[in-house]
């Protein structure tokens, strides 16, 4: 195991983050599915949720009591996310810390993350602290990229960085299973979701073969099967 179980170091994401679009709340989330059940949620945060782009798509349907933790923050930036997406100033909680040595003031009856727990190598310890997170009647919901198949092959083709900052077990349907399974929880369900889809991350470097990229998205759109080959995500649900 590396030293804090961590993949990626600051510079990874001073990097990642210089590139990023702070725009507008998707109007369509991946996880749509599951709003029914989150929605009875009071409050909510996002491990991870820097810039504050699911928290303002929670807030506005419905959960006014948002959090983001992470330990990249710059609250400048999620206030103007805020004005942009018409969010009352400092409506995102920003909590600037590491998530393995935060301290809960309270727990949330909806804990998040996307894209976050691929990033070390323990899963089964970054799951765990996200559970002890939830309230008495919490719900949980991560999701996690999808690399074992098309989109994996085309990381490793054209940012072979990019893949090796991501834990590839922690994408394994049975593994995840089997870590479900430890804890006390009810209605857990951990699949494939979303349409077929594949991607680039949005680097200098990466900005000719994004548009090809684009194109091949729209084209594997054409074949919706759900599994490891083409599904874009994985994701985890349950329930005290």
């Amino acid at each position: 195991m590396k030293e804090n179980n961590n993949i990626t170091n600051k510079e990874y994401w001073d990097n990642y983050w210089s590139n990023y679009r702070y725009d507008k709340v998707p109007d369509k989330v991946v996880f749509e599915k599951f709003l029914p059940m989150l929605a009875t949620g009071k409050n909510f945060i996002e491990i991870g949720g820097f810039p504050g782009v699911f928290a303002a798509w929670f807030y506005k349907h419905g959960i006014t009591d948002v959090t983001v933790l992470d330990f990249y923050m710059n609250t400048e930036i999620v206030h103007n996310f805020e004005k942009i997406n018409g969010l009352p100033e400092n409506s995102i909680q920003c909590i600037h810390t590491d998530f393995f040595s935060f301290t809960p003031e309270r727990r949330y009856d909806v804990v998040f993350s996307s894209g976050f727990i691929e990033h070390f190598e323990d899963t089964g310890d970054v799951i765990k602290r996200h559970v002890d997170l939830l309230s008495e009647k919490g719900q949980l919901l991560i999701l996690i990229p999808n690399f074992l198949g098309l989109n994996g092959k085309l990381q490793q083709r054209f940012d072979r960085e990019n893949l090796k900052a991501h834990n590839l077990q922690s994408m394994e349907i049975p593994y995840l299973k089997e870590i479900m399974q430890t804890f006390n929880l009810r209605d857990v369900l951990v699949e494939y979701i979303g349409k077929p889809m594949v991607w680039l991350e949005p680097k200098p470097e990466n900005k000719s073969k994004r548009k090809w990229v684009k194109m091949l998205s729209y084209a594997v759109k054409l074949f919706p099967v759900k599994g490891k080959l083409l599904s874009p995500f994985i994701a985890i649900y349950a329930r005290k």
